[in-house]
C-alpha cells in the first residue's frame, strides 16, 4: 500500500498573534513541526502544542527559523555561520528539552520560512544547519523540500533525511516553491489542493503554476498551519488520500 505523513507547522500561536487552530490540526495530520519560539511561538503555547501532540499520538518535529519574530521568519537573512550553526542549536535544544518534559521526543528536524527556502539553494547555510542538527542529535531527521540541496548535503554529512511536498502551495516548472510575494503562491481550494496530493502521492508529479507536471519525490506532505481555511484544506487532503488507499503515516517513527 502507497504511504504518505502528513505535517503542518504548529506551535506558533502567542496570545498576541494567533494563527492556527493547533488543537484541530493535531487531530488531522500524523506529524507536527512545533515552532521553536524565535520566529513565532511562546514556551507556555510551545509546551501545549506539545502536550497536544503527545495526547493524539502525533510524531514531533522541531521548526527552527530564522530570530525573526516581527516577521514570522519569512525574511532572508545573510547570517554567518558561527551565528545560525548556534541559534539553530539553541532552537533544537529548547524543543528536545520542552519534548521531555511532557512525555514527548523529537525525531525530526524541518526549518522554517525563509530558513527552509534558503538551505534549498544556499550550500553554505544548508551546511550550517547540517552542522547544528548532528551537534545536537545526529539521529534526528532531516525534513527539507525536495529536490532542495541540503537534503544533499544532510545525506553525505550522514544524516537521515526526508522530502517534503507542500499541498498548498504552488510550484515553479523547475520544482521549486513560487515566491509567497508572487500572485497565486498560496492555495485555499481545499478540494483542489486534495485532488494535487492524491495525484502527488500516486504519481509523483505536481501541476505547476504555469501548467507543467513537475515530478516532486515526498515522503511528507505540509498544510500549513496559519493559512487561510488550513483545517478544511487538511480535512479534506486527508480524507481524499484515504479514499485513494493511500495509508497515512510519520516518515519518522519514535525511536523508544
Amino acid at each position: 500500500m502507497v504511504s504518505i505523513d502528513l505535517n503542518s507547522d504548529l506551535g506558533e500561536n502567542t496570545p498576541a498573534r494567533v494563527v492556527g487552530d493547533d488543537a484541530a490540526m493535531l487531530r488531522i495530520v500524523t506529524s507536527a513541526n512545533v515552532s521553536c519560539g524565535f520566529h513565532a511561538g511562546d514556551p507556555e503555547g510551545i509546551k501545549s502544542t506539545l502536550t497536544a501532540a503527545v495526547q493524539n499520538g502525533v510524531t514531533i518535529g522541531a521548526h527552527p527559523g530564522y530570530r525573526d519574530f516581527e516577521n514570522f521568519g519569512r525574511l532572508s537573512a545573510d547570517v554567518d555561520s558561527a551565528t545560525l550553526q548556534a541559534q539553530v542549536e539553541y532552537q533544537l535544544g529548547a524543543i528536545v528539552a520542552l519534548s521531555k518534559a511532557v512525555g514527548g521526543e523529537v525525531v525530526y528536524v524541518k526549518p522554517h520560512g525563509a530558513l527552509y527556502n534558503t538551505i534549498a539553494n544556499d550550500e553554505r547555510q544548508a551546511r550550517d544547519v547540517v552542522n547544528a542538527v548532528k551537534a545536537i542529535d545526529p539521529e534526528l531527521v532531516l525534513l527539507g523540500l525536495a529536490g532542495g540541496v541540503v537534503l544533499d548535503i544532510a545525506e553525505r554529512a550522514g544524516l537521515q533525511t526526508a522530502a517534503e511536498a507542500f499541498a498548498d502551495r504552488a510550484y515553479t516548472a523547475e520544482g521549486m516553491l513560487v515566491s509567497r510575494s508572487e500572485p497565486g503562491a498560496v492555495l485555499h481550494d481545499a478540494d483542489a489542493v486534495a485532488d494535487r496530493m492524491v495525484r502527488l502521492a500516486h504519481e509523483g508529479v505536481v501541476r505547476s503554476i504555469d501548467g507543467i507536471d513537475v515530478p516532486v519525490r515526498a515522503d511528507s506532505i505540509c498544510v500549513h498551519g496559519d493559512s487561510a481555511g488550513a483545517i478544511a484544506m487538511a480535512r479534506e487532503t486527508r480524507a481524499a488520500l484515504h479514499a485513494a488507499g493511500i495509508e497515512l503515516r510519520p516518515f519518522a517513527g519514535s525511536r523508544a
